[in-house]
């Protein structure tokens, strides 16, 4: 060992552990700083070459501390350090370390040194054994001899194989290389089935849990490995060992820690193994089946008897699911199958199971779905009771789906009968099959009715903030299991839940049985998604007098609330009404919504509701717009913060109205909120929190009555050039035109104008502003009579960027821009042309938004701190590139250099999406700039002036400046460069490559000469990033690593 390893003196020995023992010593009481100091000395120590020669005699050291140190510093100097262990002793240093290990597992150090020791194995093992002049081939099979030649037990050499198995498979190796320490792997699995068989029979592996807890832990570490063949002799004695320990007790008495180990080893076998997906029905579904067929119901009644679920039943109900989650297609096609399982294979003795008449596959798949059902249905409350119940949801999600492919399953499991007689029998078996599930799934709807049920008052008010958030998740949850039942029980769902609603109408108590009521509201609410959009006689009954009608509309707040949210979810069902029906039940729920809008505690579900019936019944509503103007005279007395919701929805009606009739509505409802704006800017400056707070809330209207009278988008028809569609047109520019609203709509641009003028350094009134932005401007195809012009409106919003830059003005500017040349917009053969005006206004935006930008920007490390600022303002230009790519060059010479040195340096960044949104804008720019024959100069002018230094910035971020994952986008620039000037970048590429100054890269000439004669030999976009790709993992020094080629490929 000593020619090996250094050898250091004992007083350099003792010295290291010393320093050991101060640091780690429970009893020193060493403070936080002097420890931290203590610890680095420590680890200065380790990083020497000498370290090496403090494995033996720590290893020997009687603190298991200083023990600890010793097999940890063998780990650390073999991965970090090995290029500087001599070569010559690596077969002695091999030999040295398994003999350690073994001493030390005989001496018996704990397995947290033990760990280490057996994780440095296999880090040398991963150095010397791969490569075709392997020093190390059977670097498993003879570690495990030597150490059992030494003495070690069953129990640490199946640590060890866990441990080695678990190294392995997360190694970063190449392909080739771990293909060949898998093979290792392979190799040895005969062993390790044998050891492990020998540690899970019975009686043995109660005798000693010790043992059977690693060779548990063993096999879930090699799964991945272990071939099904060699993973089904265990399936049975896994089995065996769920047993309870004695059948002649009630309840049932098991071993709490053997149970679980085993039954969290078969939920891995099912979920990570080649046995998962489905597969090993006869070898593993059914035998579980039968188990749970002869005491599974036992375990649930010990469960009921007891009132709480305990740690075996835990274990058992995360076992049905992981059952349920891998044999879903067989427990489908199974449900009424009256065919035998398989015939199990004898167990090992002595072990032997009950021997009953063999049950049926439908009887032991319904007497599973039992099972599940039973912890889906646990008696109380989710997260104040039991925790189990939300578990088994998923199941029932993944056996719907398994349902409707149970066909596929059939016909496998019945491959050997007669096809004759399947045919003959399948629309029996699918009748049989649909009665099954429809039982399951209808107890299940009643099941998760129970379950969702709130509390009474006073138990509510006992739960602490965070078990109600947990069951109102579960709440949501259980709304998805709905949904998949009810595409097993379509409208019997609904009838049934409309049924349960009117009984208990009918039933109730004066002030009790609210709780029920809701949680039945809540289950129709929650499977509206998967309802079609047609005529329903259950949601006519919902909606009408004998159940809505009969709800509260006072007090009562929780099934008022999810009164509201049903009829929300429900607005565009109303469309699907005859006139004379849908009229009488739009305006019920109208009505009950109306009813709430002055609660403060309803109004936000009131306001959101009635926005979304009237946006999807405008059309139904119109006739009624009287009423509605009753509503707007209440409006006072609706909550500030729902009045725009309240407001969007008068809209919505009036936009159905022919335009020239909305103009006086319109009036009424928008002049109070401009005048109230207006007021409320005046008096800012002696109340400015209220005032910025009343400005908000004026902002917000206004953009909701904006969006009220926006259309419908399935009614938005860009290119329809029918008659109907032309007047309808023609009438709302005449309605655009008439005083009254040319007059409002320049009141609105004044008011904006103003508060833009105190207000646009204020976040929130910005985002504000955004909104109403977005809101009150339209395409032609859209445009409504209130819809604001996109380019007064620009010329704002560069006032508002040379106040503040900010990420928002940038954003908004954006839209505008593109908003002037609308017919980009619209799907044509020919590009569209921009008018004149537009373009020079996009001109002076480009001024003022350069020069602001450039302002801010060229400050030191501002790129770097306003990554929001710099990706807005690429964005930006990449708009006018896409819209008005001349005007780049109508700039003056300079700002337009400026504009691509800023593009350049952005290249430089870390931030990626500042990266990003900098290389869009080059590409852009450079496409459309070359693909225009009037540009041909500004092509040229890019070319000469620019186009060495962005060549430059590309080839240095691949090389490692940039981020890899930005490595897309820089492709897409350099595939624009080389097909737009392929003469000029060959030369750019092989100046910039070769010269002394290139970036710090790995890439040899052989490497640089290749790449560029890949991209410009091809111009194939598709070779091109394989090229660029392929030199980023050479020059960032990352050609041989498989997390290199992973990320490419990803």
């Amino acid at each position: 060992m000593s020619a090996v390893l250094p050898v250091l003196s004992q007083d350099d020995v003792d010295r290291a552990a010393q320093l050991i023992q101060q640091a780690y010593a429970p009893l020193n009481n060493v403070s936080p700083g002097d420890q931290r100091l203590l610890q680095q000395e420590l680890f200065d120590i380790q990083k020497r070459p000498e370290a090496w020669g403090l494995v033996i005699p720590f290893l020997q050291h009687a603190d298991p501390n200083v023990q600890f140190f010793g097999a940890h510093t063998a780990q650390v100097k073999i991965a970090r350090d090995w290029e500087s262990f001599p070569p010559d002793r690596v077969l002695g240093l091999r030999d040295t370390l398994v003999d350690l290990t073994g001493r030390a597992i005989v001496a018996g150090r704990s397995k947290v040194i033990l760990r280490k020791l057996f994780v440095a194995i296999t880090s040398l093992a991963l150095k010397i054994c791969p490569g075709s002049n392997s020093q190390w081939p059977d670097w498993l099979i003879s570690s495990v001899n030597t150490m059992l030649a030494l003495g070690a037990s069953n129990e640490h050499l199946l640590d060890f194989l866990a441990i080695a198995a678990e190294e392995v498979e997360s190694a970063d190796l190449l392909t080739p290389n771990k293909s060949q320490m898998q093979r290792t792997l392979l190799d040895t699995v005969p062993m390790v089935v044998q050891a492990i068989i020998a540690c899970i029979t019975l009686p043995e592996a109660r005798n000693s849990p010790k043992q059977l807890a690693s060779a548990l832990k063993c096999i879930q570490a090699w799964l991945s490995i272990l071939p099904g063949s060699d993973l089904t002799p265990l399936i049975p004695l896994l089995i065996a060992l769920l047993s309870p320990i004695s059948t002649q007790t009630s309840p049932l008495e098991f071993d709490d820690d053997i149970f679980g180990v085993a039954s969290e080893t078969l939920q891995e076998i099912m979920a990570r193994s080649s046995l998962s997906d489905g597969s090993g029905s006869h070898t593993l579904t059914e035998p579980l089946l039968l188990w749970f067929n002869h005491y599974g119901g036992q375990i649930v009644q010990d469960t009921l008897s007891a009132g709480f679920v305990d740690t075996v039943s835990h274990s058992f109900c995360q076992l049905l699911v992981a059952v349920g989650d891998h044999s879903t297609l067989y427990l489908a096609a199974n449900i009424a199958s009256p065919n035998l399982p398989a015939p199990l294979p004898p167990p090992p003795s002595p072990i032997s199971f009950p021997a009953p008449a063999t049950p049926t596959k439908s009887h032991l798949v319904q007497n599973f779905l039992r099972l599940i059902m039973a912890y889906t249905g646990l008696p109380g409350y989710y997260a104040a009771d039991e925790e189990e119940s939300e578990l088994t949801l998923g199941f029932w999600y993944l056996f719907q789906e398994a349902l409707w492919n149970a066909e596929y399953e059939q016909e496998f499991e019945g491959s050997d009968i007669n096809a004759d007689v399947v045919d003959s029998g399948k629309d029996k078996d699918e009748q049989a099959e649909l009665r099954v599930a429809k039982a399951v799934y209808r107890e299940l709807v009643e099941v998760l009715r129970r379950k969702v049920t709130w509390p009474e008052i006073p138990q509510l008010r006992s739960w602490p903030r965070d078990q109600r958030d947990k069951f109102q998740a579960y709440r949501r949850d259980v709304g998805d299991t709905l949904i998949n039942a009810y595409y097993i029980l379509r409208s019997d769902l609904l009838a049934y839940y409309v049924n349960d609603i009117s009984e208990r109408l009918s039933s109730k108590q004066a002030q009790q049985g609210w709780e029920e009521i809701e949680a039945t509201l809540h289950c129709v609410m929650t499977v509206q998604e998967a309802v079609p959009l047609e005529d329903n006689p259950h949601l006519r009954r919902l909606f009408g007098p004998d159940i809505l009608g009969r709800l509260p509309v006072t007090g009562r707040d929780r099934v008022r609330r999810t009164t509201l949210l049903l009829i929300g979810s429900y607005s565009s069902w109303f469309t699907t009404q005859p006139d004379r029906s849908s009229s009488s039940l739009l305006m019920n729920a109208i009505s009950y919504v109306v009813a709430a809008l002055s609660e403060p505690s309803l109004c936000l579900p009131a306001a959101n509701a009635l926005r979304d019936l009237c946006d999807a019944n405008r059309t139904y509503l119109a006739p009624h717009i009287a009423a509605f103007g009753e509503l707007h005279a209440r409006i006072a007395g609706i909550p500030d913060s729902e009045k725009s919701k309240v407001l969007q929805s008068i809209a919505s009606v009036i936009q159905a109205l022919p335009p020239e009739e909305a103009i006086p509505p319109v009036e009424a409802i928008v002049n109070p909120i401009v005048s109230k704006l207006f007021a409320t800017l005046e008096s800012s400056p002696q109340l400015p929190d209220e005032a910025r707070l009343l400005i908000m809330q004026q902002l917000q209207t206004i953009s909701g009555v904006a969006q009220g009278l926006t259309r419908t988008p399935d009614s938005l028809l860009i290119l329809d050039e029918s008659p109907d569609t032309q007047e309808e047109a023609k009438r709302m520019r005449l309605a655009r035109d008439d005083p009254r609203m040319v007059k409002m709509r320049e009141t609105i641009l004044d008011a904006i104008r103003r508060t833009m003028q105190l207000w646009s350094t204020d976040a929130a009134i910005s985002d504000a502003l955004s909104s109403l932005f977005k809101a009150i401007t339209a395409l032609p195809s859209d445009i409504t009579i209130l819809s604001l012009p996109p380019m007064p409106l620009l010329e704002l919003v560069c006032m508002a960027a040379q106040r503040q830059l900010t990420a928002v003005w940038l954003s908004l500017a954006t839209m505008l821009i593109a908003l002037l040349d609308p017919q980009s917009l619209i799907p044509t053969t020919f590009k569209s042309v921009p008018d004149g005006e537009a373009s020079q206004a996009v001109v002076n935006v480009l001024n003022v938004l350069l020069h602001t930008t450039f302002s801010m920007l060229g400050q030191p490390g501002a790129m770097e701190e306003n990554p929001d600022i710099v990706q807005g303002f690429f964005y930006c230009m990449n708009t006018v590139a896409q819209h008005f790519v001349a005007t780049f060059y109508q700039l003056p010479p300079e700002l337009f250099n400026a504009l691509m040195q800023c593009a350049i340096t952005s290249l430089a960044l870390q931030e990626r999406y500042s990266l990003v949104a900098a290389c869009t804008f080059l590409v852009t720019l450079t496409n459309r700039t070359c693909s225009l024959d009037e540009l041909s100069e500004a092509k040229q002018m890019i070319a000469q002036t620019h186009g060495r230094s962005i060549m430059k910035a590309l080839l240095n971020d691949f090389a490692g400046a940039a981020p890899r994952s930005a490595t897309q986008n820089l492709i897409e620039l350099l595939s624009a460069l080389v097909m737009r000037f392929p003469a000029e970048s060959k030369v750019w590429m092989t100046e910039i490559l070769h010269h002394d100054e290139f970036a710090d890269s790995k890439a040899n000439s052989q490497a640089k000469d290749k790449f560029i004669k890949a991209v410009l030999g091809s111009r194939n976009m598709k070779r091109i990033r394989e090229a660029a790709q392929q030199f980023s993992l050479i020059a960032r020094g990352l050609a041989d690593s498989s997390f290199g080629y992973a990320s490419v490929t990803m």
